[in-house]
């Protein structure tokens, strides 16, 4: 369809006002249609009501290879890694492979082999150029240490990253350990991304006590701003019913020993860990899958009066009688 510039121009005008008197919706300037597809082959924005081109000579932005399945995709891709906060250079270093062979796979010289030596040592050596340096390297080996022990996801780890680096430029680190920043920060991240473990978790994958880890991530949160919600006791029941190898049925009433009771303000000032694992305890009897406060505080990492005090006060609470 040819049309002169003038017209063309005239169009995209009348397209444009009307598509902001609809919230940026786009329509065709011919049939006022929404129903607009792009033809990728052609590089044109096409009315499908009309048929009207109302853009032509589109820029593709893809790549200008083809790829039908994912190891064609890798083989095609030219670009690396993406960068990543878990790393003190964002991943943007260059790496020397330890292996001594070339290309092509075949075993390189000694006096290449001496050369390759030298290199990885310099490198090693220029990768961190200052303290501050040495200290983010360091702190960011200490949280995927930990939460590689814990069994968190990826993003739990970025978010412990950039909460380590935020300390660490404002200065929070100095007169405390490395360690006990680097695990509240973890524990920081934890909660924040709605994956909660308890201090003692934590605590047993880090080289620093319980009392220190709450004491900085009491600091750090208040000093970084850190908005903590209340963790909520129902998301410890999965993992917790998982481990104890209960059934859902057991989940699903242990979660409404919780709704219950929390609204009725027994929630305040409690344990999170241990008001799950009373409400765990109490829903297992109710559904004839008897579990010992023993077994159910060792998964939760309480004691078995906790447990005791829990349960009396939920069990009042829901009109049971035991």
């Amino acid at each position: 369809m040819t049309r002169s510039t003038r017209q063309r121009e005239r169009e995209r005008e009348t397209e444009t006002e009307r598509g902001g008197d609809q919230e940026g919706v786009r329509v065709c300037p011919e049939c006022d249609s929404a129903e607009l597809v792009k033809d990728a082959d052609r590089g044109e924005l096409i009315c499908d009501d009309c048929g009207l081109v109302v853009e032509e000579d589109n820029i593709d932005p893809g790549p200008e290879w083809r790829a039908f399945n994912h190891s064609e995709r890798q083989e095609k891709s030219r670009v690396g890694a993406p960068t990543t906060k878990t790393m003190h250079d964002k991943g943007l270093t260059t790496t020397i492979d330890w292996k001594d062979k070339d290309a092509y796979g075949r075993s390189i010289s000694s006096k290449k082999r001496s050369q390759m030596h030298r290199l990885r040592k310099w490198q090693e050596r220029i990768r961190t150029k200052d303290a501050g340096e040495r200290n983010l390297q360091f702190a960011l080996s200490e949280i995927d240490r930990m939460a590689s022990a814990l069994g968190v996801p990826r993003a739990v780890r970025e978010v412990a990253s950039v909460i380590y680096r935020r300390a660490l430029s404002d200065d929070l680190i100095r007169g405390r350990s490395i360690e006990g920043v680097a695990t509240s920060a973890l524990y920081a991240a934890c909660r924040k991304e709605g994956i909660p473990r308890s201090l003692e978790e934590i605590s047993e994958v880090s080289r620093v006590e319980r009392k220190e880890i709450g004491r900085t991530y009491r600091y750090i949160s208040q000093e970084l701003g850190l908005e903590m919600e209340p963790v909520d006791p129902k998301k410890y029941v999965p993992r917790f019913c998982s481990e104890l190898d209960l059934p859902e049925e057991v989940q699903t009433k242990a979660n409404e020993i919780i709704e219950t009771t929390a609204e009725k303000g027994l929630l305040s000032g409690k344990s999170p860990t241990g008001y799950a694992a009373a409400a765990i305890y109490a829903a297992s009897l109710l559904c004839n899958e008897k579990k010992t406060q023993r077994e159910v505080a060792d998964v939760a990492q309480v004691t078995e009066v906790t447990i005791r005090n829990r349960y009396q006060e939920q069990i009042e609470a829901m009109g049971i009688h035991s």
